[in-house]
């Protein structure tokens, strides 16, 4: 009884200090001398985590915990380069093994643990798994982390259509399989055209990426505009990407792939309506042909793009070549090795030279848990939701207007700004002319930097311009700044940031 009661109290003092309860824990099963008291101790705990969550977090550690009765166990994951090299602290007369580890409150990432130095497997405590391009992988997400909802499958939504294709591509001398997708709207006898989304690594960005419920969704919730998205599978993807056939997968994509899409499909045939992407090597061959083909390829998404093979060539393509008309999208993580690096130089290269760019760091390993999180940053800023005139004048929209996110954000030296008002906004007293407007930006202590819209509009989709260098704003500096957009009683505040 004196052990129970002890236990249910030690379990209580866990809830009341939740910064310091692991090691508590530690310190309390430490103080025991009874390997039975030692043993029920773990138990209690092990129950408790549970509830919680495993890995067991406190504060900003992340407490990875492990029971079985092996020699050794330790830990590889995005946050150590997938070495082994995280060892596990055995609890002293029990079978309960322990490694503690600070991340940031946003990180999210991928491990195993490796028992007896060989034996690899999934965390046996920790239901959280995420597909990886070598199986499934257990998943650390911190507690600020949010999961991304695109990515789950929504029955009671409409849905596109996945086609499948093979094409033969005299450049490159092979057959190339295809999935096509077309949204639920698409009609082959209809004269409604489409922007097309290229994916590389395309098979694996509809199973691992989850990009087909990503597309539904965004459609679905008026994030973008109905978009196709043509899925193409790699026969050998390090030669084609970054090796010795890179040259000739290139010229198979402008010259074969692109042709034959809008040969047989509703396509808006237009560089600005075509956007190629890829994950890691796949953004490496997605630089090389849009900044190749910029009258083909107008958008470029790079997820984690790896820029090394052949002495940087696509990187040093680029920077040290002229500006093209090419709109950028990156994404990679800080658990990359010099990726990163590499990835920040890049960005201060394309904003220095006012390219749009729409970009984002996040505390995430070389991962599909990375990528498929982050497909809608490029959809939306490839094919962003615009209401048609119809529905402006709807009166079912919801009572408000919208202000969109500046982009490219962060920016140098300008920025676009978007906002949309509806008919059900309009200041009834206008009988439908329509509404003053006001958008202004302001500094962080409240300073009116400049106005950019001060007058009636009807309604409508407007896009404006704000630029630093302008002889209003007279060469702000780098910081936070925040544009407000005032419509009738409707009022709402974004947030911006200003690189130098």
């Amino acid at each position: 009884m004196k052990l129970y009661l002890t236990i249910i109290l030690f379990s209580v003092s866990l809830t009341l200090q939740a910064q310091n309860q692991f090691q508590q824990f530690i310190n309390y099963v430490n103080s025991l001398t009874e390997p039975a008291s030692k043993q029920a101790a773990v138990d209690s705990f092990i129950v408790y985590a549970r509830t919680q969550g495993i890995p067991f977090i406190t504060g900003d550690s992340a407490n990875f915990i492990y029971r079985g009765n092996v020699s050794s166990v330790s830990i590889a994951g995005d946050f150590n380069g997938w070495t082994p090299g995280w060892n596990m602290t055995n609890l002293s007369g029990t079978n309960f093994w322990y490694y503690s580890h600070k991340f940031e409150s946003d990180a999210r990432l991928d491990y195993k643990f490796v028992r007896n130095g060989s034996d690899w497997i999934l965390d046996p405590e920790n239901p959280n798994q995420v597909s990886g391009g070598f199986g499934p992988n257990s998943e650390l997400a911190m507690p600020d982390y949010i999961q991304p909802w695109e990515i789950n499958y929504q029955s009671s939504i409409p849905h596109g259509t996945v086609i499948n294709k093979t094409i033969y591509s005299v450049n490159v001398g092979l057959y190339f399989q295809l999935k096509i997708y077309l949204p639920p709207d698409y009609d082959s006898a209809s004269s409604k055209r489409y922007p097309t989304v290229y994916f590389q690594d395309g098979f694996e960005y509809i199973t691992l990426g989850s990009a087909v419920d990503v597309i539904d969704n965004l459609i679905d919730s008026n994030k973008i505009n109905p978009v196709m998205a043509v899925f193409v599978k790699p026969n050998n993807r390090n030669e084609e990407y970054a090796g010795s056939k890179r040259v000739q997968y290139r010229l198979f994509f402008v010259n074969e792939l692109v042709p034959f899409i809008d040969s047989t499909f509703n396509t808006i045939k237009s560089a600005d309506k075509r956007l190629v992407l890829g994950d890691s090597f796949g953004g490496n061959i997605s630089a090389l042909i849009s900044y190749n083909h910029p009258e083909v390829f107008g958008y470029c998404g790079l997820h984690s793009g790896a820029f090394w093979p052949n002495n940087y060539e696509a990187y040093n393509l680029i920077i040290n070549g002229p500006v093209k008309n090419i709109k950028w999208c990156s994404v990679w993580g800080t658990y990359e090795g010099s990726l990163p690096a590499n990835m920040r130089s890049f960005r201060d290269f394309l904003l220095q030279n006012n390219y749009q760019l729409n970009w984002e760091e996040r505390h995430e390993g070389h991962s599909w848990g990375q990528w498929r999180a982050t497909i809608d940053n490029m959809l939306i800023f490839f094919s962003p939701y615009e209401p048609n005139s119809s529905e402006l004048l709807n009166e079912d929209l919801p009572k408000k207007f919208l202000l969109e996110q500046n982009y490219p954000n962060p920016f140098n030296p300008s920025t676009k700004i978007r906002f949309i008002i509806t008919a059900s906004s309009l200041n009834p007293l206008s009988k439908g002319k329509g509404t003053l407007v006001s958008l202004k930006v302001y500094d962080l202590l409240g300073n009116e930097v400049a106005t950019l819209v001060d007058e009636e509009k009807p309604a409508g989709v407007y896009e404006v311009d704000f630029n630093s260098h302008s002889d209003e704003v007279q060469n702000l500096s780098s910081g936070v700044y925040f544009y407000k957009l005032q419509a009738g009683s409707f009022i709402e505040t974004k947030k911006m940031l200003l690189i130098r």
